[in-house]
């Protein structure tokens, strides 16, 4: 029963914080893509005439924060993971 247990529930190596290293590197990816639609988005609505609204803003600020929030948290997970099973 504790082979059971050990094998579901009990500590992994350092191989498996490659994971956080992988999540971290996927959202700073996806960071720059979006940070460069929003950068792209601002002026061509400058140039086309549309309005652009603070809402709009305020919506491509949000999410670029919620993207290095990601960004971070993994990044730190994985400092964290790599430190203490090294």
């Amino acid at each position: 029963m504790y082979h059971l247990y050990n094998t579901f529930f009990g500590p992994l190596n350092s191989d498996a914080c490659v994971y956080f290293l992988f999540m971290s590197a996927l959202f700073f990816v996806i960071l720059i893509l979006v940070l460069a639609s929003e950068i792209i988005y601002i002026f061509s609505s400058l140039y086309s005439g549309r309005k652009f609204t603070f809402r709009d803003l305020r919506n491509g600020i949000l999410i670029l924060c919620n993207l290095f929030l990601a960004y971070f948290v993994n990044r730190l997970f994985y400092t964290m993971c790599a430190k203490s099973l090294a």
